[in-house]
């Protein structure tokens, strides 16, 4: 049976919110009601960028608010949307007259909720662009069909980039338009050793022998369509680096931005045994890793796993990447 450090379950996302911010004085604010993290001093003169989902991810979405990312991050239930009408408060608490980019990870509730409060806050005279971000490789359909790539680590990189771009002083759709260039050129593939288990239940999502891995596992839990033998960190991480490089079809020569992520319950010794593998295989592609990220992210409550994602560089968004910036969970 799984224990959790909980008072009540229900309870769980509000309080969790609260000491967040209480730990972080003149850096963020709280709006109880509508359960949304924002900047405590609202920037002024910029697009504003707001993003948020289901609680359990973190530090995602609340960890990269601040100076150089998000204005505010909107918190839903352990892995459920949060409402459109917190979406709608929260857009309205980041606009500060030049509009405001929604970035949305592609769940069905979460773009159907995102996209209501994206056409109501027109009556409010809100100028909203949203930034899909589907990259997950491993809900990739031949035919298009169904609700498409699931989004993922790569959310990061859409929130760091949108943000630089944002403090520059770029106008929406610039800022909308680089943030969905990110998107279309990420991809993440993901795996699981154990499953989550939500605060409150004695037993995980889902179980797995000693010799199986879960391939393609979804943030939220869901089960991939392939369960495969366990093997080394090496091979683990092959069985992630494979299909990307597949897919992406780099030349050589190219530079990319890579994202080591771990899914909740992975320690930092284990993250960075593959982020030496993933090095080593790039490097002997002819890639280069101009830029990275070691460590937990975007995670799965305790889930024990990883995710890779790889994203082709160039000038600009290298320069979008570099700028500062200064949340709880990214500063440089």
């Amino acid at each position: 049976m799984r224990r959790s450090i909980v008072n009540d379950p229900d309870q769980l996302v509000p309080e969790a919110l609260e000491g967040f911010v209480l730990s972080r004085p003149g850096r963020l604010a709280l709006d109880a009601e509508h359960r949304f993290v924002r900047r405590a001093e609202p920037a002024t003169g910029k697009v504003g960028l707001v993003s948020g989902g289901g609680s359990g991810h973190e530090p995602l979405h609340a960890g990269f608010v601040g100076k150089g990312m998000l204005d505010v991050a909107v918190a839903g239930a352990v892995f459920a949307s949060p409402t459109a009408l917190q979406v709608l408060e929260a857009t309205k608490a980041a606009d500060s007259g030049r509009g405001v980019v929604q970035i949305v990870k592609n769940y069905t509730g979460d773009v159907l909720n995102f996209r209501i409060a994206g056409e109501i806050s027109g009556d409010d005279e809100v100028e909203t662009e949203i930034v899909l971000v589907d990259d997950d490789l491993a809900t990739d359909t031949a035919d298009g069909g169904g609700p498409g790539r699931r989004g993922t680590a790569a959310t990061v990189i859409v929130e760091k980039v949108c943000g630089a771009a944002a403090e520059e002083g770029q106008d929406l759709a610039a800022v909308a338009g680089v943030g969905r260039r990110v998107a279309a050129s990420a991809r993440t593939m993901s795996l699981a050793l154990t499953a989550g288990t939500h605060p409150g239940d004695e037993e995980p999502q889902f179980t797995l022998g000693d010799d199986e891995v879960e391939l393609g596992v979804g943030i939220h839990g869901e089960r991939a369509a392939r369960r495969v033998p366990f093997t080394t960190a090496d091979g683990l991480t092959d069985l992630l680096l494979d299909p990307l490089l597949e897919e992406l079809s780099l030349e050589r020569g190219t530079e990319v931005l890579a994202i080591v992520n771990g899914l909740g319950g992975t320690y930092p010794l284990e993250l960075n045994l593959v982020a030496r593998r993933l090095h080593h295989r790039l490097d002997d592609a002819g890639l280069a890793v101009g830029r990275s990220l070691v460590g937990s992210y975007v995670t799965s409550l305790d889930m024990h796993g990883i995710s890779l994602t790889l994203m082709p560089l160039d000038d600009e968004l290298r320069r979008l990447w570099d700028a500062p910036v200064q949340t709880p969970a990214l500063t440089w």
